[in-house]
């Protein structure tokens, strides 16, 4: 375990010695100790087959959370703080500072959801009929203390311990994972009443009855979680294929999966949706692996034969991975990536919405990191130049629509431009590429003069960089 930053040291003795002093404190007069022992043994239980979440951040989802309230009901505030510290006792590899503090951490946000229950008018121990339909805004405020409680102090533990905090691919802390897996463990927590209602006819009983269902549930997410992470990994090592073959691909594939992920996100896709796009920019120069080596490699400007070849890549990065069930959307995305709003893209020559939204949005996400990578023939532009360039090809060449896409969401979350070393061997730094590639870019107001298929043309450094891949032609 990583040393822990003194100001963190401080923050968790503190909580520790709160939840202590809690326990310390009572009082115990009235409690049930056989409900306790039970409803403690049931919590770490529950608490040690948690289920990590597969998001760009970690974390986790438990039922541990729906017995910590039906706690507050049935053993009232001080019974479930020792409920939650029993959290150190989970049956799972941890190092005693994690266990100390998860513990005191439960035992604190329990003890303040009791506090909120009892002050709105929830009653200790077992509700009979009578208490309904009263009992249940004590119980809902109880929640949301709870859920308030343990989020405000893993917050405060997190700025302890500064550049530990726990961020997304690119080193950005991203929210809205984490506020879905706090949704869905309140959403546990509301069953802890349901636990409390038929605890007094069924005992130990009560809640395996209630959790059952959602142990079932929890085994088969983790097996959708091991599935997807399988996925993950065999997408990775086909990355790392193209990046091995290819030295401009180093690091660019995952970059265009984040950016059309950003995309996607900010046009409201679902989860599941975003996650396909995501798998589109990992794999859309997948292609490449069926280009010739010599080409992929070649120190100087390609010949017409070279760039009839390169643009073979999207339809045999289709052809790789089409049998690959899971990709779905990401296969069209992957196969129409060069393709332009006014006709001019291939393989297809699609026009503007005939090209599928998956394609427009790797796209935009493949430029875009383009032009913010250093190459050996010009610097990384800035952000803001090649928001520019995007938004000046936009409607000829990207979709208006997803360019302002990337660009509200690199305004929220930021953009980190990679660092890029020359490959041995200068294949694309040698004296040879750098005239080629002098003879190509001309650096007035972002422009490149290049070659089109039927003459002489003036195009955008976006078209020139798309068509290419950041290759001299």
């Amino acid at each position: 375990m990583r040393a822990l930053p003194g100001g963190a040291r401080v923050y968790i003795g503190i909580v520790v010695v709160s939840a202590v002093v809690v326990m310390l404190v009572g009082p115990y007069t009235g409690l049930d100790l056989r409900t306790l022992a039970l409803v403690a043994v049931l919590f770490v239980v529950a608490e040690s087959i948690s289920t990590a979440v597969l998001t760009s951040v970690r974390a986790g989802i438990s039922p541990s959370s729906a017995v910590s309230l039906a706690a507050v009901v049935l053993v009232g505030p001080v019974g479930a703080a020792v409920v939650g510290f029993a959290s150190c006792l989970v049956i799972r590899r941890q190092s005693l500072i994690k266990r100390v503090f998860n513990g005191a951490q439960f035992a604190l946000a329990a003890y303040a959801a009791g506090h909120v229950y009892l002050l709105l008018g929830g009653t200790v121990g077992e509700p009979g009929r009578e208490d309904f339909p009263t009992i249940v805004i004590p119980y809902v405020a109880a929640v949301l203390v709870h859920s308030l409680v343990n989020s405000a102090l893993i917050a405060a533990l997190m700025w302890t311990l500064g550049d530990l905090w726990p961020k997304g691919p690119r080193g950005r802390f991203h929210w809205r994972p984490l506020l879905a897996v706090e949704l869905a463990s309140m959403g546990y927590q509301m069953l802890g009443l349901a636990i409390a209602a038929v605890w007094e006819g069924l005992g130990l009983v009560a809640p395996l009855l209630v959790l059952l269902p959602m142990f079932i549930a929890r085994w088969t997410f983790a097996q959708q979680q091991d599935e997807v992470r399988a996925h993950e990994a065999t997408l990775a090592t086909l990355c790392q294929a193209v990046e091995t073959k290819d030295y401009y691909t180093r690091g660019h594939c995952m970059r265009v999966a984040e950016g059309a992920a950003m995309i996607a996100r900010e046009l409201g896709m679902p989860a599941e949706r975003v996650q396909k796009i995501r798998y589109a920019g990992m794999l859309h120069d997948i292609g490449k692996l069926g280009v010739p080596t010599r080409v992929l490699q070649k120190t100087g400007k390609l010949t017409e034969e070279e760039y009839a070849t390169i643009k073979l890549h999207p339809t045999r990065g289709y052809e790789i991975v089409r049998e690959i069930s899971f990709l779905d959307e990401a296969l069209a995305g992957i196969r129409h990536h060069h393709e332009r709003l006014d006709g001019r893209g291939y393989p297809m020559g699609l026009v503007g919405m005939e090209i599928p939204e998956s394609a427009r949005i790797i796209s935009v996400a493949d430029v875009f990191d383009c032009l913010t990578s250093t190459r050996s023939y010009r610097k990384a532009w800035s952000v803001e130049e090649a928001i520019a360039e995007l938004r000046a090809c936009a409607g000829t060449q990207f979709d208006p629509r997803m360019v302002e896409a990337l660009v509200r969401a690199v305004e929220r979350e930021g953009w980190e431009t990679p660092d890029v070393t020359e490959p041995p061997g200068g294949c694309y730094g040698s004296e040879a590429a750098e005239e080629a590639a002098a003879a190509v870019v001309t650096k007035d107001r972002g422009e490149v003069s290049a070659a089109s298929e039927e003459g002489s043309s003036t195009e955008s450094t976006a078209s020139a960089e798309a068509v290419t891949g950041g290759r001299d032609r």
